[in-house]
């Protein structure tokens, strides 16, 4: 399947001499994915939501202060005809919710993560939640405040963060977009001096004030289906992953982007590597990441991999030049989810890091047996996707 039947050419653009609080405005009353930015009618960029959360612009900046130069662009240019597959891995990769589909080298329009899981969602009764969840809780207190959220959501990379209770029970969500409509505009808003203190004000209102509840939630036993149904239904980006039997208890996360990793897994000979902001490798490549990764695998011959995810984070800070970098590695196992998380200036230093973390994980989960049936059904049920 391509997306020429996928894509849409419906979409919201400006040019790169908008001021941000124009687009601000925009994503207010629009609530697009995305915004396209153009310069006299030529693709320059995309801008996200999270992407004008994270930063610190001001509404009297333009738009082309938030595009990137083409060469560190992580927003891939996809083609009309390009495969459903692909592009859904070039999205993952690419850590974004919208893209721009090109035509004979002209921008014709945009493909949405929603419109790709709209195409697949009556194939999508062959997966569980178990299948794809994460089992990692990116999550927040409900006392902590905005600040706290705000910086959680940068270092995670992620869209929506539970809400938990003292006991730990979860009692809410709240997202980028409930974050944006209480603090960014309010905080742009702000000068130095006498009212710098507002800006602190803002960070500290608890989470709590502006967090979504009750919960939609799901479970390991429902099928993606259900779940993808439910996110699409009222514009989830993802759902907390409970207990069957106490929808309080949390155990996870399954976000519309686990979902389109699980489309671009593959039967290839190789272990199948998946790589978040595949722009900011350096010296490393795909194949150095995949071959580290087979051998720490290697090593425990009872571990089975199914599929690996690798995501590189940038900070602000650098040395000579050189971003301090945060990578996560996630393993999915025929005995679970195992994770390594380290941080380094480059690429390489980062990714090293992490798989010395993972390696220690690996190495204090007991009870690792060779079972390839978990390998092969997964494979299998996305094979009729």
């Amino acid at each position: 399947m391509d997306i020429s039947d996928i894509a849409t050419p419906d979409f919201l653009a400006v040019d790169v001499d908008t001021r941000l609080g124009k687009v601000r405005a925009l994503f207010d009353e629009e609530n697009p994915k995305g915004v396209i930015v153009t310069d006299d009618g030529e693709y320059v960029g995309v801008i996200g939501e999270r992407v004008l959360l994270q930063s610190h612009v001001e509404d009297n900046a333009k738009a082309s202060a938030l595009i990137k130069p083409s060469r560190n662009n992580p927003v891939p240019k996809i083609d009309r005809h390009e495969d459903v597959r692909t592009v859904a891995r070039y999205m993952v990769e690419g850590g974004t919710k919208v893209a721009p589909v090109f035509e004979h080298g002209e921008l014709w329009g945009i493909i949405t993560e929603d419109l790709i899981l709209e195409a697949v969602l009556e194939n999508l009764d062959a997966l569980t939640v178990e299948d794809i969840y994460t089992d990692e809780v990116i999550a927040v207190y409900e006392d902590d405040g905005i600040g706290k959220a705000i910086n959680r959501l940068r270092e995670h990379g992620v869209s929506r963060l539970p809400v938990l209770a003292d006991t730990g029970n979860l009692v809410g969500m709240v997202t980028t977009h409930d974050i944006a409509d209480v603090a960014v505009r309010q905080m742009s808003k702000l000068t130095t001096g006498d009212r710098a203190g507002d800006t602190d004000r803002i960070l500290d209102i608890p989470v709590s004030n502006i967090m979504n509840t009750p919960v939609t939630t799901t479970s390991l036993e429902r099928s993606v289906h259900d779940a993808v149904e439910e996110m699409l239904k009222f514009d989830y980006g993802g759902l907390p992953v409970t207990r069957a039997d106490d929808d309080r208890d949390i155990i996870g996360m399954i976000a519309k982007t686990d979902v389109l990793r699980a489309l671009s897994f593959t039967e290839e000979e190789h272990l199948d590597v998946q790589v978040t902001n595949i722009h900011l490798l350096d010296s490393l490549s795909r194949q150095d990441i995949r071959e580290a990764i087979e051998s720490v695998a290697d090593k425990y011959q009872r571990m089975q991999v199914v599929h690996a995810h690798v995501r590189f984070h940038e900070h602000k800070e650098k040395l000579r030049g050189t971003p301090l970098l945060q990578c996560r590695i996630r393993l999915r196992t025929n005995k679970g989810q195992l994770a390594g998380t380290g941080e380094g200036y480059g690429a390489s230093n980062a990714f090293h890091v992490a798989l010395d973390k993972l390696e220690r994980n690996v190495l204090e989960r007991k009870g690792i047996k060779r079972d390839r049936e978990v390998e092969a059904n997964l494979l299998r049920k996305l094979g009729e996707l």
